[in-house]
């Protein structure tokens, strides 16, 4: 038995523009533009038409159900004849406009068909779908295994981390990291920051600034990365193509973060500045400290003028006559502080000449730091 094939399905194609021959005279590809164009804006005015009509329907069959139903109820209430007339009127009109509404979605549909393929009609997509390999998440790290971690990956690249903190250019950059890919990590930016850090501290601004530049480099590359949910060692070499053809927004956005992120270090170096000096300042002030607990630097501003004089002219007897003529127990007070301060210490010898109340007397600390506060 011998099947026939109908081939009349392809009399109806309206072939690609290009395969027309056109006046050397005219510009061809606009010309196919515009035969495209023409022919899109058509078919989105028919596809509109037949949402219209498809809308249209829907909603006189919404009206005809509520009309139907509200004669339901007229029946059942015995309403007015006049009503009941009314609202049986209503659906009579309605059930003709639904025909008339199927009438034209039907002829919508045979024009539909009959209109003639084309190269946006030909085929279309029977599924989509796209497959992206995601990196799992990691398991969540401590605060010790971080710590331990970098500093396993800083005892093994320290010198590669900063040859690739001086370099300048993008090519430069790009081929460093291509040739050491296991740089773009983490552990990189961190380090980087920290040495931003020291180099401002060290008042090298230059270099601080320089190191900076690759900071955000290495940061832009890792927040690409977590926008895509890829390894950072598989989409660098996307960074570096888009920040040399960046546009102006994009290209400002990155300058604006590397001046945010130096204005931070050096806020972060002064404030270990500070709070060195001020370590430093209390260890020697530790090692002022006398017997009691009290540094001779502050006691020796808290002294009366007249003491104050007989410190520095290192007079004992002017101190034991300015002792003489003070209250005894603001003088007391004061001679006690001067011995917990380790400022004076007492001597019984000499301890009858001073004050009767006193059980010693007190005679200058030859210790090098009190005497350079008294000097």
């Amino acid at each position: 038995m011998t099947f026939r094939i109908d081939y009349s399905v392809w009399d109806h194609i309206e072939v690609s523009d290009d395969e027309d021959d056109t006046h050397p005279n005219i510009d061809t590809p606009s010309l196919f533009r515009w035969r495209h164009q023409a022919r899109v804006d058509r078919m989105e005015e028919f596809q509109k038409k037949g949402e219209d009509i498809n809308k249209s329907l829907k909603e006189c069959r919404r009206k005809l159900t509520e009309t139907q139903k509200k004669l339901q109820e007229l029946n059942v209430s015995g309403e007015a004849k006049a009503e009941l007339s009314k609202v049986q009127a209503e659906e009579k009109k309605l059930k003709k406009e639904e025909r008339d509404w199927e009438r034209k979605l039907d002829e919508y549909n045979r024009e539909e068909k009959k209109m003639p393929w084309n190269v946006d009609t030909l085929s279309r997509d029977g599924f989509s779908k796209s497959i992206v390999n995601v990196k799992p998440d990691p398991s969540e790290e401590t605060e010790e295994e971080k710590e331990q971690k970098h500093k396993t990956f800083v005892e093994k690249n320290e010198k590669q981390l900063k040859h690739f903190g001086m370099l300048r250019r993008w090519d430069d950059s790009q081929k460093y990291l291509s040739d050491n890919p296991h740089l773009v990590c983490e552990e990189t930016a961190n380090y980087l920051v920290i040495m931003c850090i020291d180099l401002e501290v060290e008042e090298k601004h230059a270099l601080m600034e320089q190191v900076a530049h690759q900071t955000i480099v290495m940061q832009f590359i890792l927040e690409l990365a977590k926008s895509l949910k890829l390894d950072p060692r598989g989409c660098f070499r996307q960074f570096f193509a888009k920040i040399k053809t960046a546009d102006q927004q994009y290209q400002d956005a990155f300058n604006d973060e590397l001046e945010s992120f130096k204005e931070r270090v050096r806020g972060r170096a002064k404030i270990r500045i500070e709070k060195a000096i001020k370590e430093y300042e209390e260890e020697e002030r530790q090692k002022r400290m006398g017997p009691g607990g009290l540094d001779p630097a502050e006691v020796y501003e808290s002294l009366p003028p007249e003491m104050q004089k007989c410190f520095d002219e290192k007079d004992i007897q002017m101190l034991q006559d300015v002792i003489s003529k003070m209250d005894p127990t603001e003088a007391k007070l004061h001679m006690k502080r001067c011995i917990d301060s380790g400022l004076w210490v007492p001597n019984a010898k000499e301890a009858a000449g001073v004050e009767k109340e006193e059980e010693a007397t007190y005679e200058e600390v030859k210790q090098e730091q009190g005497e350079d506060k008294t000097e």
